[in-house]
């Protein structure tokens, strides 16, 4: 007799071992995290920050992409009043459109919207005077004295933690940082772990952001990879890419439109990984209200819950064909493309 597993074996074996690694993913991923007050979301520690924030963040680059800058202006004013405190911005977000619609939501009322903000934006030079200028159009668009939180983005290219370094963008960010334009410095990339991971010892950052989602359990994973690594400095993990990218809006994220997994358990599946908060692309009231509710029922899964997901999803999500971004240069931003002399 052959001591060989069968197929129906070795098919439970194999979920059962993903379930498990998942599950010690996901303990203790709510360490921290404060209820919701009776109209908000509940919030989680950013790293050592010292600072909670919501468990859901507005992300910028959609909030540029709504037609009517009066909706999205209500839309944020809407999404702070119910809890959503978090914002997501980048200097490069539709050539700027992004900040200044921001900024002119945040500014309203006598800048109640601002006080009532932690806000985030990113700087895309590597060199010190591009930094320099970068962080002072953001201030200007954002109409903020203080930026919340200034990331350095799109770490994708494996040159680039040696970039900030040699260009001086890295040490121009630190010296904003001590004049007290920026609070907390950060870095954000969506292409591989093992970039992260040469970003990770460059400098004590306190937070960084990365694809934390379904098919990422599979596939060049940031959660099993990086977030150990940020655990162990205490960097404040920010996740995103969370539904594969693309409009809500228009149909929902790639995941969802693929048949891949819902919008409810994309989002907690990523709420359920060691983040403090997950950014959303909000396009909408629509997708607002949705996403508010997500965050308001929050829960971590069942064992079973989480296995029976996990076999749904590893067919089709361990060979990439959701999570191009990590393996093409499809995804990069215009300007990044650029800096590295690529059309």
């Amino acid at each position: 007799m052959s001591d060989l597993p069968n197929d129906e074996t070795r098919r439970d074996f194999l979920q059962t071992g993903v379930a498990a690694t998942a599950a010690a993913a996901l303990t203790g991923a709510a360490a921290g995290q404060q209820p919701a007050t009776a109209t908000g979301l509940p919030t989680r520690p950013l790293g050592r920050t010292g600072v909670n924030v919501s468990i859901i963040c507005l992300g910028g680059w959609h909030i540029g992409d709504v037609r009517d800058q009066n909706e999205a202006v209500r839309i944020m004013h809407t999404a702070l009043g119910e809890g959503m405190t978090f914002f997501d911005n980048c200097w490069d977000y539709h050539d700027g459109g992004s900040e200044e619609i921001m900024g002119r939501a945040l500014s309203a009322d006598g800048g109640k919207w601002r006080r009532a903000c932690f806000l985030m934006t990113k700087v895309c030079a590597r060199d010190a005077r591009g930094v320099r200028s970068q962080v002072e159009d953001s201030l200007r668009r954002l109409r903020t004295d203080v930026i919340d939180l200034m990331q350095m983005h799109e770490i994708n290219f494996d040159n680039d933690p040696e970039w900030v370094v040699e260009q001086g963008g890295l040490e121009e960010l630190l010296k904003i940082q001590k004049e007290g334009k920026v609070r907390f410095v950060g870095f954000t990339g969506h292409k591989s772990p093992h970039i992260h991971l040469k970003m990770m010892p460059v400098h004590q950052w306190q937070t960084v952001q990365m694809p934390i989602n379904v098919c990422d359990h599979f596939y060049r994973s940031f959660a099993r990879d990086v977030i150990p690594a940020a655990q162990k400095i205490n960097a404040g993990v920010i996740g995103m890419k969370t539904l594969g990218g693309g409009s809500r809006a228009a149909g929902g994220g790639k995941f969802v439109k693929d048949n891949v997994a819902t919008v409810d358990e994309c989002i907690r599946f990523a709420l359920s990984q060691p983040v403090a908060s997950v950014v959303t692309g909000i396009d909408s009231m629509e997708v607002l209200r949705q996403n508010l509710r997500i965050g308001r029922e929050y829960r971590p899964f069942e064992a079973a819950e989480l296995q029976a997901l996990l076999a749904k999803v590893r067919p089709q999500a361990g060979d990439g064909r959701h999570e191009r971004f990590k393996s093409t240069i499809d995804f990069e931003g215009p300007y990044h493309r650029r800096q590295h002399g690529f059309a």
